[in-house]
């Protein structure tokens, strides 16, 4: 007897954590790899929020579940970090903390869309925004973007498309790029005058380099904001992130959360509170990813990878490799079997083109920046060998 499988779990895998697995497995095997493939902080959290937290566990609290919106304390911080970073005045009763931004998509994709909709986005862009809104019935309409946008969309992308939503990210993965507060700006009134939901994904902010960062809550009442602890705040495996929600998906969002996932981890918003205190040691991180973003960027160029996305933000170079004659999935193949370099193949971020880009993640250290760099320069000759 066969038994039925829904056509949900049939989206395509997230492929850089099948190079993640490859990785792994050669490692096991006792070859060395140059880990660029994934986009996580090397760093942990400061000495002082792991202290509140170690102090937090040894009081004997129980720990136990909180309210689905989270602790009151930690959304009133995300709201005063809103007004330091943005000028925002923001209510911190529409601040919404949710289990990773991972969790945050998939709350606000079935409250503001229903099956049938169509939502625009960007490609090359993050996959699991296409693999989500599958899963849950609502139809990606892809922006194809390149070098004359800076990998961005624009209202004239929009035009005549029949859509109700529009997500964007600033800064971008997998390219780096940034929507300035002018472009960002003239996207958020086009779609709230057109009623086109804005789901503007926002974590990566505090990663930037030299362009300022924008809100889209600034810009419209009707703006879904997405962010987490994950980047900025070297918090991936903590499982936190937060919304920041208009009016009329207070109550939707509340309830999908309350029965989905009850609560956001309590040792996680525990420690997100003290993060706030910490900002002077995450911007030294910061400081690291833009040498690092230089040092790759540099040495790309002197191997031959001139074409790069403009990387304004976040940790990652994309690179044009149509000139090396190979599929990026066979070329990262080959890169991690033969030179132990593990990055992602562009199909992961654009199903259409996607073949001919790769992504590499800045987010390790200098030292890994470099001899990636130095094995490729040995690498790249012997490819068509």
């Amino acid at each position: 007897m066969t038994l039925k499988i829904s056509e949900r779990g049939r989206v395509p895998p997230f492929l850089v954590m099948d190079v993640l697995r490859a990785a792994s497995e050669r490692e096991v095997r006792g070859g060395n790899v140059l880990h660029m493939e994934i986009g996580q902080p090397s760093r942990g959290v400061p000495a002082a929020v792991a202290e509140a937290v170690s102090h937090e566990l040894l009081s004997g609290d129980p720990m136990g579940y909180t309210m689905a919106q989270g602790i009151p304390a930690l959304r009133r911080r995300i709201a005063a970090h809103a007004r330091a970073s943005y000028g925002v005045d923001l209510d911190p009763e529409r601040v919404f903390c949710t289990m990773g931004s991972s969790a945050a998509f998939l709350i606000a994709f079935l409250s503001a869309f229903a099956p049938g909709d169509r939502v625009a986005l960007a490609s090359p862009g993050y996959p699991a925004y296409r693999h989500i809104l599958t899963a849950v019935g609502v139809e990606p309409v892809l922006l194809p973007v390149g070098p004359e946008t800076r990998f961005q969309p624009t209202p004239e992308m929009l035009e005549g498309l029949d859509v109700d939503g529009l997500i964007v990210a600033s800064p971008s993965n997998p390219t780096g790029s940034m929507l300035p507060p002018e472009a960002l700006q003239a996207i958020a009134e086009f779609c709230h005058e057109r009623g086109i939901r804005l789901i503007s994904d926002e974590i990566y902010h505090g990663i930037t380099y030299g362009m300022t960062a924008s809100t889209a809550t600034a810009f419209s009442p009707s703006a879904v904001v997405i962010n987490s602890f994950s980047k900025y705040y070297c918090m991936t495996g903590w499982r936190l992130g937060w919304l920041v929600l208009p009016e009329d998906m207070l109550r939707p969002v509340e309830c999908l959360a309350q029965n989905l996932f009850i609560s956001p981890p309590t040792i996680s918003q525990v420690a997100a509170v003290q993060a706030f205190d910490r900002l002077d040691e995450y911007d030294a991180v910061v400081r690291g990813y833009a040498r690092n973003r230089d040092l790759l960027v540099q040495g790309l160029a002197g191997i031959g990878m001139t074409r790069v996305a403009p990387p304004d933000g976040a940790f990652y170079v994309y690179a044009d490799v149509s000139h090396l004659g190979l599929d990026s999935a066979d070329l990262c193949r080959r890169m991690l079997d033969e030179a132990g370099v593990a990055v992602a193949p562009g199909w992961d971020f654009d199903p259409v083109g996607g073949g001919q880009s790769i992504r590499f993640s800045y987010s390790g250290s200098a030292s890994t920046v470099i001899t990636a760099v130095e094995r490729l320069r040995d690498w790249l000759p012997r490819l068509g060998g």
